[in-house]
């Protein structure tokens, strides 16, 4: 029988996969394309969903973000507060992410993943009824925080296949 965290690591393994895949080829102009002239670019929601992740994780770990400790934040260059992860946006602080690669975007996700899966295997399944939001109610328990950064994950991936599907043919 396949356990818990076998399965939420697989998971995480399936975002890294996927959005390296989406993000294979494209040119700094495809990564920064907005769809109706405002819509969220793939560059952005590569980069928000792997600094949720980041943060996520280094939050239910009681470690540091991979964004600020391992020097991703300085090799990006944004002109973004340290803890800035994207949430909450306006389209114009959205179009502050830009300049970032491909490569670089592939690198900082395959870095947080890492860190992802280190984590994952401290635990064990009973871990994951440890409560580590209480401003919900019900309080947030660690598996359903993980269950939900993958969700969200999934979500942005598709967003950047859709978006992708939306790039003019040349852009």
């Amino acid at each position: 029988m396949t356990d818990a965290i076998t399965i939420l690591t697989d998971s995480f393994g399936r975002i890294r996969d996927t959005v390296t895949s989406l993000l294979d080829g494209l040119t700094d102009e495809q990564l920064t394309y907005r769809p109706g002239g405002d819509g969220n670019p793939i560059v952005w929601l590569a980069w928000h969903l792997t600094r949720i992740q980041d943060d996520h994780i280094a939050d239910a770990a009681g470690s540091d973000q991979v964004w600020t400790s391992a020097g991703w934040m300085d090799n990006f260059g944004l002109p973004l507060d340290h803890d800035e992860t994207g949430y909450g946006m306006t389209s114009d602080e959205v179009s502050l992410v830009r300049g970032v690669s491909a490569d670089q975007l592939v690198s900082y996700l395959t870095a947080v993943y890492d860190r992802t899966v280190e984590y994952l295997g401290t635990l064990t399944a009973a871990d994951l009824d440890r409560v580590v939001d209480t401003r919900w109610d019900p309080p947030v328990t660690l598996g359903a925080r993980l269950v939900s950064i993958i969700g969200d994950d999934l979500q942005h991936a598709g967003q950047i296949g859709y978006v992708r599907g939306l790039l003019p043919e040349p852009l």
